[in-house]
């Protein structure tokens, strides 16, 4: 497990971030047993106060779910887990978005770029086609 942390967000949203991030990409299946608060919290090398906070906030959002005394588990629920992908791509969009509208490219010339881009081989990545 190996979280980048940042300076700017708190970071318990940034281990929820990560958590969803790896439901996304199918690492994080449904009914997967996590590790514990304390076992995260060691893991990271976060405080297991922050643990603790980043597993009430994804139990509160429907990512996992816990029963007493037993591991907590990735939700099962297929609309909380098509929201999370969906919502990690919206923002990602957001952030594009934002970061070109300045340069006023055409929305046909943008969208062919990017199509470009996102089905280029890793050979070909970086090269401006």
């Amino acid at each position: 497990m190996n979280v980048n942390f940042n300076n700017r967000d708190p970071v318990y949203l940034q281990v929820v971030r990560y958590f969803k991030e790896q439901i996304a990409i199918g690492e994080l299946v449904p009914g997967k047993e996590i590790p514990s608060r304390r076992e995260l919290a060691n893991m990271l090398k976060i405080n297991p106060n922050t643990a603790q906070r980043a597993y009430k906030e994804m139990e509160e959002q429907g990512l996992i779910h816990t029963e007493k005394n037993h591991p907590s588990k990735i939700t099962s629920d297929e609309n909380v887990l098509g929201m999370v992908r969906e919502e990690l791509l919206v923002e990602a969009v957001d952030t594009f978005v934002t970061s070109v509208r300045s340069i006023n490219v055409p929305v046909d010339e943008l969208l062919n770029l990017v199509r470009t881009k996102y089905t280029d081989t890793d050979d070909d990545k970086g090269a401006y086609k």
